[in-house]
């Protein structure tokens, strides 16, 4: 009965829907014969009503579409699955902020206690997948959390509230074992303390969002210590407010510099700004090394000469401050950590500053400092400029070295590897001589679509449908390497840029319906559609309904992208996924929503598992709640 009686309820609503659309749409059929613009005094008087209508069936849409929203978060507090109802109380929350403050304010409470109770639990941990030791390690070291989530939407809205919330968080320090607590030592040297963490998380989505003021407000006081994500963000602020930018850099130097605790791991994270952004390496006292790695080519910053020298002294002061026995050293890096970090810095100094040059050298004069290979690739990424004949002389002195096939295979993966991300072709040639089939196959594909990508940033169309037809190739990496062809042909050929969209489609059609990259696949054609054709974009998001309703686990907004894979080569890991921006559920059906609010409700009734409806439902009521560029107040 309670079963019945919520889907009654459900069909009044969407039926009110079609009346209101309805409605609305012989509104501004109305409002759109009056064009004269000398008018009488009758015929004034008329276009004002008109205009008083269009804006009554404007109310009349905006309260239906509030009505909506308070309906999916009642539904959603019922659900099992903490992650989701977490996530739609708390975008409920902030499609409502402006049109119902209240209740939002009490969604958005309701979903950080969703919250709290999922990250007791895990929930975005320990996820039905039954993901892997590996990942579900990445996943503790992310900090990324449904508190997280939960806490960028209300810091947009209201910075005094999300402070409030970020120090009430619960420390886990007091209640760490030993062996976790070395755990968070270990990674605090690379991410951060987890308050400073999440405080950075949250800066980021909103510096990605374009808030630029206050992005760097909020993160201000997480931007006192070096480690992974406070140098990121840095790197990433400096390309919208570099004068910022440079600045909190250079007070973080001061603070560096009269710290006692400050070693070598720390000049290392200081060079990632000033020098290769993106590429952030830590050393360890056992030798292994953790670092982040930057889908693109790392390209040295325009930094100002003066603050590039202030940089340096201060890595030099560090680096050359007093060894302390080995029994004695606290340092993160340990001895030997230290020496290579020398060694990696080593030609920025000869450089930039080549009178600090020989006294570092000499630290590496001893036994320990003439063991660690200066042409190690961690040691040289982004600090030497690539030099194609160098490295080929490289390659072959290496395989000259090698001991076996498998050893070889590795040499020629690293290889390949590093040659794609710059677009040199010969990369293929190097994938092409691994003997191992299927390690050769793996590197194929990573090459590839690296050679596909750098294509795309050269705006190399023709490029990028040749590699897309005969690359090594899933099927979603060749529909998107298709669609993004076509966008770039947009303007200049039109014709052939839908053909490549129906290429990108049918590649997508290929795809088991079971999985949820069909539906990610179909979702970009889709999105892409919306700048040349609205008709085809419908069709398209017909086919991803059907491809959603038979996948289980496409959960809308939830995937931000399709699944990644990874290779693995003796420089390191390396990811192979596709941007999310391409692949957003919400996006395209907000837009879709504005040419056909009545049809677009349909089609999020239609979906058959309740986080891509809701997310659906959420989609079309923010098109109706955000401000309308059409319509003006009525005046008296």
């Amino acid at each position: 009965m309670r079963t019945f009686k919520r889907l009654l309820k459900c069909e009044v609503v969407w039926r009110t829907a079609g009346s209101i659309a309805c409605l609305l749409v012989l509104s501004f059929s109305v409002l759109s014969q009056s064009e004269s613009r000398n008018r009488g005094p009758v015929e004034l008087k008329k276009d004002q009503n008109l205009l008083v209508d269009a804006n009554a069936a404007e109310t009349q849409r905006r309260v239906f579409a509030v009505s909506v929203v308070i309906s999916l978060a009642t539904e959603a507090r019922s659900y099992k699955d903490l992650t989701l109802r977490t996530r739609v109380l708390a975008r409920a929350a902030d499609t409502l902020w402006e049109a119902d403050n209240v209740t939002a304010r009490t969604l958005f409470s309701r979903a950080w206690e969703a919250a709290e109770t999922g990250d007791e639990e895990g929930a975005t941990i320990y996820t039905k997948d039954n993901p892997p030791a590996t990942v579900i390690g990445l996943r503790k070291m992310s900090g990324r959390d449904l508190r997280v989530e939960v806490l960028t939407l209300i810091s947009r809205r209201d910075k005094k509230w999300g402070e409030q919330l970020l120090a009430n968080l619960t420390s886990r320090d007091d209640r760490q074992t030993t062996s976790e607590q070395s755990a968070a030592i270990t990674q605090n040297v690379f991410s951060g303390p987890e308050d400073s963490l999440k405080r950075l998380l949250v800066a980021e989505k909103l510096l990605a969002d374009g808030e630029v003021a206050s992005a760097r407000e909020f993160a201000d006081p997480a931007l006192s210590g070096v480690n992974a994500r406070s140098i990121d963000f840095l790197s990433q602020l400096r390309t919208k407010d570099a004068a910022a930018a440079d600045r909190i850099f250079a007070e973080l130097l001061g603070r560096v510099e009269v710290d006692p605790t400050s070693d070598a791991n720390t000049v290392s994270g200081l060079s990632s700004y000033a020098f290769t952004p993106g590429f952030y390496i830590v050393f360890w006292p056992d030798g292994h090394s953790t670092w982040t790695q930057p889908e693109a080519p790392t390209v040295m910053p325009n930094l100002d000469p003066a603050l590039r020298a202030r940089f340096l002294q201060v890595a030099a002061n560090v680096l050359l401050r007093p060894v302390p026995p080995p029994d004695q050293d606290m340092t993160s890096c340990g001895r030997r950590g230290r020496l290579k970090v020398i060694t990696r810095l080593l030609p920025l100094f000869e450089q930039y500053a080549p009178e600090t040059a020989p006294a570092l050298r000499a630290q590496l004069t001893a036994k320990e400092g003439r063991n660690i290979d200066a042409a190690e690739a961690l040691l040289t990424e982004g600090i030497k400029p690539e030099n194609n004949g160098a490295q080929s002389a490289d390659i072959d002195a290496q395989l000259g070295r090698a001991r076996s096939s498998a050893e070889r295979d590795q040499i020629y993966a690293a290889a390949a590897a590093k040659l794609a991300v710059i677009g040199n072709k010969r990369a293929r040639e190097l994938a092409d001589a691994i003997d191992d089939t299927k390690f050769r196959t793996q590197v194929r594909n990573y090459v590839d679509f690296e050679l596909i990508k750098f294509a795309i940033r050269k705006k190399n169309a023709a490029e990028v449908v040749q590699l897309a037809a005969a690359g090594e190739l899933n099927h979603i990496q060749r529909s998107w390497s298709y669609s993004q062809a076509a966008r770039l042909l947009l303007e200049s050929q039109r014709e052939h840029a839908l053909e490549l969209l129906q290429k990108a489609t049918d590649e997508a059609d290929r795809m088991d319906l079971s999985d949820p990259d069909a539906t990610l696949a179909l979702l970009n054609v889709a999105n892409q559609l919306l700048a040349v054709d609205r008709v085809r974009a419908w069709e398209v998001l017909n086919k991803t309904v059907k491809a959603a309703n038979s996948a289980e686990d496409f959960t809308g907004d939830d995937i931000r992208m399709p699944k990644s894979s990874m290779l693995v080569t003796r420089n390191g890991t390396r990811f192979v996924h596709l941007p999310e921006a391409d692949f957003n559920f919400s996006r395209v059906l907000r837009e879709l929503s504005r040419d056909d609010l009545f049809r677009s409700l349909e089609l999020a009734k239609s979906f058959k598992y309740e986080a891509a409806r809701a997310y659906a439902t959420l989609a079309i009521a923010r098109s109706v709640l955000e401000k309308p560029d059409g319509i003006v107040a009525a005046k008296n």
